[in-house]
């Protein structure tokens, strides 16, 4: 500050002193109650809660599409260029699948039997 604000400051009224003070009280109310609403319990706990979702949705979206570049891999081993079905690679496939149902199916039989 220079000389001109301290001699502007030695020559204030009374009322203008008083508007000061009453500005600075608003203002700091107004401070006061944005700290109480940050530190608020439900305020914290809000945050968490939206910081939490947003972390299960980007992890649902990794999740997703490593799970369709995955189906696309898959696809591409059972169709050709064209997106037809490659027969030479689908039955054996299908006759393994059928297999490992049968090998499951009667080893929970024989649990039950």
């Amino acid at each position: 500050m220079g000389e001109a604000s301290t001699k502007d400051k030695a020559t204030r009224t009374a009322a203008q002193i008083e508007a000061d003070i009453k500005r600075t009280r608003t203002q700091l109310a107004s401070t006061l109650d944005e700290l109480a609403m940050r530190v608020h319990p439900s305020t914290v706990a809000a945050q968490v809660k939206a910081k939490a979702v947003a972390s299960v949705e980007q992890k649902a979206g990794r999740a997703y599409v490593a799970a369709s570049g995955a189906v696309e891999k898959a696809k591409a081993q059972f169709t050709d260029e064209k997106g037809r079905p490659r027969k030479e690679r689908i039955v054996p496939a299908a006759l393994v699948g059928v297999g490992v149902v049968l090998l499951l199916a009667s080893a929970r039989k024989r649990r039950r039997g």
